[in-house]
């Protein structure tokens, strides 16, 4: 599933949403379009994906630094409920089971390890805390709970993220292309299961966009 494929079906559906909907999904294709345009930088690939899921979920991405954030899952759980089709479940568990275990297993992407560089935590605090997290994935893994789980791995993409955005790595660096590369793979396929579904839903409450569309 493609911007193309995606786009064509806004077209022939969009005059039956809501405009926060419509808000939503519009800026998402958008971005995902800007993403599909960047496969020689994969940098500005995992920006512009970022963007596009952002756009999505049109709420504070703040809340991604705590994995206990009740709205963030709320909104992962009402997305796989929703999905009538299982692609979230392919995705976790047919596509990708191999390349997640390879993220959770990578402390760069995990913020308490740069908490330890910065002197926030101890090195024994940050390899406990990395210990517990991957204990707990690797049970929501075993318990094919797909929405803990797609939670998780946004969580640590998060960390990547402001890497990037805050000026904490070089463009095309060979320090992170690992996770770069993953990101990449994970959410130009993530990014446009989430638009479907919500197309696919137009009478849910989805909440007002960020930033709505001002005339003057």
């Amino acid at each position: 599933m493609d911007y193309s494929l995606l786009k064509n079906k806004q077209r022939e559906v969009r005059d039956g949403f809501r405009e926060n909907l419509a808000l939503r999904v519009h800026r998402a294709l958008s971005w995902l379009n800007k993403s599909e345009q960047c496969n020689d930088d994969q940098d500005s690939q995992f920006i512009f994906l970022w963007i596009a899921f952002n756009a999505a979920y049109a709420q504070d991405t703040e809340v991604l630094r705590h994995t206990e954030s009740e709205a963030f899952s709320k909104f992962v759980s009402k997305l796989v409920e929703m999905d009538e089709n299982g692609e979230f479940l392919e995705l976790i568990w047919s596509q990708f089971s191999s390349t997640i275990r390879v993220l959770l297993d990578n402390k760069f992407v995990y913020q308490p390890f740069w908490d330890y560089q910065n002197a926030k935590i101890t090195e024994t605090e940050w390899k406990s805390r990395f210990s517990s997290a991957k204990a707990a994935a690797n049970n929501a893994l075993s318990s094919k709970k797909t929405d803990v789980v797609i939670c998780i791995i946004l969580q640590r993409l998060y960390t990547l993220r402001n890497q990037i955005v805050h000026g904490g790595a070089t463009w095309n660096s060979t320090a992170n292309r690992e996770q770069i590369r993953d990101g990449v793979a994970f959410l130009s396929k993530l990014v446009p299961i989430i638009i479907n579904v919500m197309m696919d839903n137009t009478e849910t409450l989805w909440g007002d966009a960020n930033y709505p569309l001002i005339s003057e």
